[in-house]
């Protein structure tokens, strides 16, 4: 299994690097299709995956990472207001047939997954977004793998329930990590101008904020599987499990950086 965990991640982070390098259609390409697996995952757990309500959904999905192909951003929110009214339209033209919860599941998979997940899209797309895009992985999974290596080392205060393996001293290791990391990136990045302060302040301090919101990000996804009572979301990674299990966290981390990096420095939206 940690062979197989080993090697899937390695493909995993190559396949990141690639996209997030090259980035335009390349990243937006794969994140879409993340979306609609992750869409899908979530869904499967509500037992609604083929339903009528999910279809709107994968549609909506699509149509929205189209909008962001073309820079229609602005229409984004006008979307969602459409597919909820859609949704809705749904539920009381099969009423009784189906219950305002499945309706709210529908809208929560699309908003949790392809949502928050196209703020990775959007940071690449800043200016300068080849160089903060980067935060993001720093803030989730360098966090995530901190995070590990302190738990395994020093771990012995348990953190949550929801994740018997998390430790406060692996949290914390997690935090100050990223911090680290963050503030080595700093030394590389090459616009110092861009920020209202020091760069050598905002990498630190966003890498350490998005691991802390990465932990719940990580918990928020296991929570919905303990309400379920099941193990991973599915199976499409080995090792790792469904595409919510590796990117859990990105979820909520991708969005945080976004604005945090817009708070900080002269970026307009």
């Amino acid at each position: 299994m940690f062979v197989t965990r080993l090697l899937s991640g390695i493909v995993l982070m190559l396949a990141a690097i690639f996209v997030l390098v090259f980035g335009d259609i390349w990243l937006l390409a794969v994140l879409g299709v993340l979306a609609l697996s992750g869409i899908y995952e979530i869904l499967r757990v509500f037992q609604m995956e083929k339903h009528p309500l999910a279809v709107t959904v994968y549609i909506s999905t699509a149509a929205y990472y189209v909008l962001l192909h073309f820079q229609l951003q602005r229409w984004a929110l006008g979307l969602l207001v459409l597919t909820l009214i859609v949704l809705l339209v749904t539920y009381v033209t099969q009423y009784p047939k189906y219950k305002i919860d499945k309706v709210a599941r529908s809208f929560l998979a699309l908003f949790y997954v392809a949502y928050l997940l196209s703020y990775v899209y959007q940071t690449r797309c800043l200016e300068h977004g080849h160089w903060f895009v980067w935060l993001i992985v720093i803030g989730s999974w360098g966090s995530d793998t901190c995070a590990y290596v302190t738990g395994m080392l020093f771990g012995k205060h348990h953190f949550s329930d929801l994740s018997p393996k998390k430790t406060i001293e692996g949290c914390i290791g997690g935090v100050v990590g990223a911090g680290l990391i963050g503030f080595i990136y700093s030394y590389f990045f090459p616009y110092h101008t861009v920020f209202v302060i020091s760069p050598m302040v905002v990498f630190p301090l966003v890498a350490m904020i998005s691991a802390v919101i990465s932990q719940y990000g990580d918990l928020a996804a296991s929570a919905i599987k303990r309400n379920y009572e099941i193990k991973d979301y599915g199976k499409l990674i080995p090792g790792h499990g469904g595409v919510l299990d590796r990117f859990d966290s990105v979820l909520f981390v991708a969005p945080f950086v976004y604005y945090l990096l817009v708070l900080t420095s002269y970026i307009h939206f």
